[in-house]
């Protein structure tokens, strides 16, 4: 198998018109299996971690009351900030290793996850209701169908196919009609994935929407630096996932410190709103770097983009998770955390998308204003370039458009950071419950079906 990457054609300095240049890359067919097992591996991977990531908010939603869950939400994050600056950096110690390899990756995660099933079991004990629960499988398929189908054509239209053709019509045709169904099914169920009466909470409503936006500028921002510091700064993996423990330590030292004066103060509206400004700064800032940009004012900016993504991502769950009844926390954690992990998705789907295109028309408008030789715009294609492999010209023209397509990036996802910041604005600040979950179902459940709860009344002293 052969996969070719034609460039543009230009002419010699003689005037006659050259051929495109064709790299051609031989791949063998047994990669193309892997690949098939790697995604089915990464679904499976996702089930599990979706589930996870709303059900440990859950549960600390569940023991620990809203007036004093910000002190906890915030070790939350700060463990997420640790797991986040650990992973690429143990990932690229592997990848660079050369007797390990990047499968490594995956692998190195099974102790980690067998160690966390068992510390559960014996240490996480939970009354437990059991009931009649009906799976909404129709539903659940549908939502993921359509934005599935949505996502595939951000991904590949202008690449693969032009956005103005029959691909275009049959993906964001068919996504939208698939969501539109989704909706109608969701309405009709007794036990909705998405519970569309949930959104009638302004307070869900607005955070969810946030939520979105901070999931595009988190995940575009951490996927999309890393390959910039590989390909522009000319890092190793190891090195590059070392350079972005600057907006993990701001993200860190925002959610713990925030969480810490939430819990004292009982007020958290503020935070929010700090958040978004220093995020929506800090996103703006970063769209003025480049291949030649000084370290220690990307640390700054980046430090800046952290501090605002910690205070908002734990926080804006605290805000829904107090403001609504406690038989909803699930449903309300679970909508906030699949729209964050969606925004991600879109971020990095939409955002790809067009560094590839900024990358490849500013390669093209480099070589054609240099006149580099056709040899040299051959290296590195089919994938992220090897900056080793590069002769002098090239690298120094590859790593200037990947300067520039990143600080784009970074341009794009502003806007969406400052409409997170106007979803916040409009977000009514209400007093922190001093009552946990489940004592809140208890007294909501002996309220509606009288003497029949009288045995769920658990008293959890989240101080324990």
């Amino acid at each position: 198998m052969v996969i070719t990457w034609r460039g543009r054609r230009r002419r010699d300095p003689g005037g006659s018109s050259g051929a495109r240049r064709t790299v051609a890359l031989s791949i063998p067919s047994r990669i193309f299996c892997d690949v098939g097992l790697l995604i089915l591996s990464r679904v499976a991977q996702g089930i599990g971690a979706g589930g996870l990531t709303a059900l440990a908010q859950v549960v600390m939603a569940a023991i620990i009351p809203p007036r004093r869950l910000g002190k906890y939400a915030g070790v939350f994050g700060a463990v997420f900030a640790v797991g986040t600056v650990a992973g690429p950096l143990i990932g690229g110690v592997l990848v660079d290793t050369s007797w390990l390899g990047w499968r490594w990756c995956f692998f190195i995660g099974v102790p980690f996850a067998l160690l966390a099933i068992a510390l559960l079991q014996r240490t996480l004990h939970l009354p437990t209701v059991r009931r009649e629960a009906k799976i909404d499988y129709l539903g659940a398929f549908l939502i993921v169908a359509g934005v599935c189908a949505l996502l595939i054509w951000v991904t590949l239209a202008g690449n693969e196919f032009d956005r103005a053709s029959w691909q275009t019509a049959a993906l964001t045709g068919g996504g939208v009609a698939l969501l539109v169904a989704a909706v109608f099914v969701e309405a009709k169920v007794a036990e909705p994935v998405i519970p569309l009466g949930i959104f009638r909470n302004r307070t869900v409503t607005l955070t969810t929407v946030a939520s979105l936006f901070v999931g595009v500028a988190m995940f575009g921002g951490t996927v999309f630096l890393s390959q910039y510091f590989q390909v522009s700064l000319g890092k190793s993996p190891t090195i590059a996932g070392l350079m972005s423990l600057p907006m993990i330590l701001g993200l860190l030292l925002s959610s713990t410190v925030a969480g810490q004066i939430i819990s004292a103060t009982g007020r958290w509206k503020v935070y929010l709103v700090v958040g978004a400004v220093t995020m929506t700064a800090g996103l703006g800032l970063l769209s003025t770097i480049g291949a030649d940009t000084p370290f220690a004012l990307l640390s700054l900016y980046m430090a800046v983009m952290g501090v605002g993504v910690g205070m908002l991502m734990q926080n804006l769950v605290l805000a829904a998770q107090n403001d609504v009844p406690a038989a909803e926390l699930g449903a309300a954690t679970s909508v906030l955390s699949f729209f964050r992990s969606m925004g991600g998705t879109i971020g990095t789907s939409v955002l790809g998308a067009i560094l590839a295109n900024r990358v490849a028309s500013e390669m093209t408008r480099s070589l054609e204003g240099s006149g580099a030789a056709a040899g040299g715009g051959q290296a590195g294609h089919g994938g992220v370039p090897d900056m080793t492999a590069l002769p002098e010209p090239m690298r120094n023209i590859v790593e200037h458009a990947y300067g520039v397509a990143t600080a784009e990036l970074f341009l794009v996802a502003t806007p969406f950071a400052l409409l997170a910041l106007i979803a916040v604005l409009f977000i009514k600040e209400k007093p922190l419950k001093t009552t946990s979950g489940m004592e809140r179902l208890s007294e909501e459940s002996a309220d509606t079906a009288g003497p029949a709860t009288d045995g769920i009344r658990p008293r959890v002293d989240a101080d324990a």
